[in-house]
Order: structure tokens, then sequence, then C-alpha cells
């Protein structure tokens, strides 16, 4: 499969007008978000907790994480934001996704709204 980005928009809260907007990389083997923490600093994100990360390559390392707005394709939702090293990829994890109603198509390799967000 290919890899998949979209352009994505954080705040730290409704009102506010400082954001970081970058392309993210969809991930669907993260759970969350993740940026450059500068960048989220620069956006008004507050650090809010610590949190231990698996790394695609198996090791963990220990992050801090703030609340964010978090906007794409059109769709609002909020979520936990890893402080991610300055150099990083942003990552939008799984967890947006579904709040959101975005899933991924494989065979197209792109994202789709889903026609309603499950409650069951």
């Amino acid at each position: 499969m290919g890899l998949i980005h979209v352009t994505v928009a954080l705040r730290a809260r409704e009102k506010s007008r400082k954001k970081y907007e970058a392309d993210f990389l969809v991930d669907t083997g993260a759970t969350d978000c993740m940026a450059p923490a500068a960048a989220l600093k620069r956006a008004g994100i507050r650090r809010r907790g610590r949190k231990v990360c698996e790394l695609a390559n198996g090791s963990t390392v220990e992050y801090d994480f703030g609340l964010a707005e978090i906007e794409f394709m059109g769709e609002i939702t909020s979520g936990r934001v890893i402080f991610g090293p300055d150099d990083c990829e942003p990552l939008l994890g799984v967890t947006v996704l579904e709040s959101a109603g975005i899933v991924v198509e494989p065979a197209t390799q792109s994202l789709r709204r889903m026609p309603a967000i499950p409650l069951k």
C-alpha cells in the first residue's frame, strides 16, 4: 500500500488564531497524532501529560502530549497530539480518523467519509 498524506490544521482551541498546518502522513498503525514539538508550542498547544509510545521499530520512548482541535477534509474533531522531535514527520493516527468518520480505502489508497459514524 502507498503512503497517504492529508493537510491537517491543529489549534489549541476553537477560537485560536494560531495554528499548525502541514501535510500529515496517515498512519493506521498509530493511535494518536504526532507533530514537531516546536510547531505545537508556536500554535499555543500546551503540554498536558506524558505517555510511553511504541515506535515502528519496537522501541519505546516517553513523549509529552497535548490536546488539540484537529481539522482535515472539512471535518473537525479533537484529540491527543504527541509532542514529537522537531524533525519528525507529522502523523495522523487512527483515533482521529475514526472520530471524524474517515476511513482508509486500501483499494484506491485514499481517504473516504463513512456514511455514518457507528455508535453500536
